[in-house]
């Protein structure tokens, strides 16, 4: 059997990119980076990053997290903590001319965090902003007020969509929709989250007998709020439950 030979197989570089969601004005949003640096100098795109020699994916993920927003990748089994974030992994993306400078897979991960204060650039990022998911798949083209609008750089249009759709199925028969809020929220605050990501309105008394029927899903805190005006509204936090049976199905737009 003749010895491995590594020079014998192109090499190639993986990354990491990230498709951050919040829910800001009541719209779902995700983080976007200017690059400052080319390829695609100028153009928006996800944030992201090379995976360093010591690094396993999770790792490069989170460290990349903890840059550009702050916030700490943490366990869904954990306690929720006020900077922490749901970090899974999306997908792989692998088309070999997805980047000009070399072949690069990136190996994409999902994060859900309640509304977040404004982002930070960081590594060769120019600039850094929240933005409409919806602005940012627009089939013309992202940019600000003062820009000409162009598609996200690289593959990352198609990454975003994936992202976007993994969390809109996701909540149905999942608590993910728990990740965009505070430790302790009020049905209406959730119910505004599923409006959010979904781009629909739900009717407040059927939601609030879905949430607060599942067993597990909602454990009142005991403790009320009036942040939202009006009568004080009871607070709860996200249980031990991680599905919704039955899910709470997606309407039809």
């Amino acid at each position: 059997m003749s010895p491995y030979d590594p020079s014998a197989f192109p090499p190639f570089a993986v990354t990491v990119d990230l498709v951050v969601l919040t829910v800001r004005r009541h719209a779902l949003c995700a983080l976007a980076v200017r690059r400052g640096e080319p390829p695609f100098q100028g153009r928006w795109a996800l944030p992201g990053g090379f995976v360093r020699d010591d690094e396993d994916l999770t790792g490069a993920a989170a460290r990349e997290l903890a840059e550009e927003t702050g916030l700490c990748a943490h366990d869904a089994a954990a306690p929720a903590q006020d900077n922490g974030a749901h970090l899974e992994q999306l997908g792989t993306y692998g088309d070999p001319k997805r980047d000009p400078r070399m072949r690069v897979v990136s190996v994409a991960h999902l994060a859900l965090a309640p509304d977040l204060p404004a982002p930070r650039a960081g590594g060769d990022a120019h600039s850094a902003r929240w933005a409409p998911v919806e602005a940012l798949l627009h089939q013309g083209g992202y940019g600000r007020e003062d820009e000409l609008a162009a598609p996200l750089a690289f593959d990352h249009a198609q990454i975003l969509a994936d992202g976007v759709e993994r969390a809109r199925s996701k909540i149905e028969y999942s608590s993910l929709a728990t990740a965009f809020c505070p430790p302790e929220f009020t049905v209406g605050e959730l119910r505004r989250v599923y409006e959010a990501v979904w781009g629909v309105a739900l009717d407040p008394r059927n939601f609030h007998r879905k949430v607060t029927g599942t067993p597990g899903f909602l454990v009142p805190t005991g403790g009320t709020t009036t942040r939202q005006g009006g009568r004080p509204a009871q607070l709860f936090r996200a249980g031990g439950a991680t599905l919704l049976n039955p899910p709470m199905l997606r309407p039809e737009v």
